[in-house]
C-alpha cells in the first residue's frame, strides 16, 4: 500500500471548485494517476477525518503551450471529486 500523502496530491482550488464546496459540499483533489476509487476514499478519510459518501475521478489531459517556434505539452493528470457527508468539511482557506 501505498503512502497517504503519494496518494492525494494536492487540492484543486478553482471558482468551480469553491462554489462546490460551498453549494454541494464535494471537494476536489489531484491524486496519482494510478489511485482508484477505494484508496482515494482511505486516504481522505484517515488524513482529514471524515466521512465520504462519493468519489468520482477523471482523467485531464495536459494543455498544449507554445513559447515561440517551440512548442510543448503540460503534463495528464487524475482529478478525483469527492463528495462528503452532510455537515463534515474540510478546510483549505477559510476566514483569508
Amino acid at each position: 500500500m501505498r503512502n497517504l500523502y503519494q496518494i492525494i496530491r494536492r487540492p484543486v482550488i478553482t471558482e468551480k471548485t469553491t462554489l462546490q464546496k460551498e453549494e454541494m459540499n464535494k471537494v476536489v483533489f489531484e491524486v496519482a494517476p494510478g489511485a482508484n476509487k477505494i484508496e482515494i476514499r482511505k486516504a481522505i478519510e484517515k488524513i482529514f477525518n471524515v466521512k465520504v459518501l462519493d468519489v468520482h475521478t477523471m482523467r485531464v489531459k495536459g494543455k498544449k503551450k507554445r513559447l515561440g517556434r517551440f512548442e510543448g505539452k503540460e503534463k495528464n493528470w487524475k482529478k478525483a471529486i469527492v463528495t462528503l457527508r452532510p455537515g463534515d468539511h474540510i478546510e483549505f482557506f477559510e476566514g483569508v
